[in-house]
Order: C-alpha cells, then structure tokens, then sequence
C-alpha cells in the first residue's frame, strides 16, 4: 500500500512540475538589458581608467519597428545606481524592431554633455536569433554610455601618454 501511495505522489509531482513549465512557455520572454553611464573626464571620447561612474543619470530602452521607425515599446526612463549601473527590464519579443538604451541627461552639471558615439547601444532583444541565448542582454564595455566633462581634469595631460601605450597594441 506505501509503494501504491508514494507512486501516486510521484506523479502528481511530476503533473505539477509539468503545468508550471507549460504556464512558463505561455509567459512573454522578459529581457534585462545591463550597462552603465560614465563621465569622460578627459574629453577623449571613450572610457579610461580616470572615467568616473555617474550615479543618477537618466537612460530610456526604446524599440522601433524596422519597416515604418514608428515606436513599438519604451521605458520610462531609468536612473543609474550607486556604480553609474543600469537595469532595464522588457517584456516581449522585439524581432522585427530596432532597440536602443538612450542616453538621456546627467544631474553632474559638470558633465552633462553626451559623447556622440556614446549616446545610445543596440541591443538585440529576441530569442529567434541563435547568436543571443539566455533573456540577459549585457551591453558590451565598448558601447557604455557616457557625458563628457565641459572642462578635462588637470591630471589628464599626465595620464594621456600612459593611457595611450595602453592602448597601443
């Protein structure tokens, strides 16, 4: 009679286990799309390691669609944390759409003008595309987000030779 009661358990287990998987695939894909926002302290136009994070710069998630450009999902906009790091949470497949993290304003009055080519990231948000697994998108370190300073820091002139023998290959 136990082994009759314990096989009975089993598979009301596994009946469970099953709806839960099944009311997981009816459920939208929801994306996070990670990065942060710095300020260019030395007016390069690119990160160094004299880059400072900015806490509580604003960036915003929007999607559009390919054919027509006419918008299709947006966040509202998302303030940075403690690191200049973001978090941006989208439901949905966007296959057919552009989407891009915009850079929108930093509360530094001291650096609060947006780097041209650091202003927004594409971001690739579908499971339908085999070079993309998993619902994290992490935007690559190339393509953070960043304000340049109105003026370089003093400290630049010193680090710029070493920053570019770093870069050198």
């Amino acid at each position: 009679m136990a082994k009759s009661s314990e096989i009975t358990l089993l598979f009301f287990i596994v009946c469970i286990s099953s709806s839960f998987s099944f009311a997981q695939e009816l459920t939208p894909n929801k994306f996070t799309v990670v990065g942060h926002v710095y300020c260019d302290t030395c007016r390069v136009e690119h990160e160094t390691k004299l880059s400072e994070p900015i806490i509580g710069a604003t960036v915003k998630l929007v999607c559009n669609n390919q054919t027509d450009n006419t918008p299709i999902f947006q966040t509202p906009e998302i303030m940075t944390g403690a690191k200049g790091e973001f978090r941006i949470h989208a439901p949905g497949e966007y296959e057919n759409s552009a989407c891009d993290v915009n850079l929108m304003k930093s509360p530094r009055q001291d650096c609060n003008e947006p780097v041209e080519s650091l202003s927004k990231s594409r971001v690739v948000l579908t499971t339908n595309n085999a070079a993309k697994e998993g619902v994290t998108r992490i935007i690559p370190c190339a393509n953070n987000l960043g304000f340049k300073r109105k003026e370089a820091l003093p400290e630049c002139k010193q680090a710029l030779p070493e920053l570019k023998k770093e870069a050198a290959p």
